[in-house]
């Protein structure tokens, strides 16, 4: 687990935003409960390649004319029961963080995975969440 205090900064670069962490497993499965529109689920983390490409790729990704109905993030290694939960419905991917995953109406439509996040710009993350964005948006 890691202290609060050094994760708060990286939790609040997308909940500012308008991302909304999911702390505990209840959280997760009321969202998946949900079975309409879309969504956007980051499993945040704090190494550098979070910090450097997949948050930046986010922020970016959200400020399209087409994006998610609503956007999440647990925090691996800081929100557990609730990480773990998220990565059972992102299943038959292997836990990877970060990570970004796309729902629509409940089914996992889109996903990267760290190897396509390491070593990739923000804005290459951003344009192609954009472009899945587009087709299932």
């Amino acid at each position: 687990m890691y202290p609060p205090d050094l994760v708060a900064p990286m939790s609040k670069e997308l909940n500012d935003v308008g991302v909304e962490s999911l702390t505990n497993a209840d959280a997760v499965h009321r969202l998946f409960d949900k079975k309409e529109g879309t969504f956007l689920l980051v499993v945040n983390s704090v190494c550098g390649c979070a910090a450097a490409n997949a948050r930046p790729g986010v922020k970016i990704s959200l400020q399209n004319e087409k994006k998610p109905d609503h956007a999440y993030t647990v925090f691996a290694g800081v929100d557990t029961e609730a990480t773990k939960i998220a990565r059972d419905y992102m299943q038959p991917y292997p836990p990877s963080s970060p990570s970004i995953a796309l729902f629509k109406n409940g089914e996992l439509v889109h996903f990267l995975e760290r190897h396509h996040i390491e070593g990739r710009s923000a804005q290459i993350i951003a344009d192609n969440l954009k472009m899945a964005y587009e087709h299932y948006c």
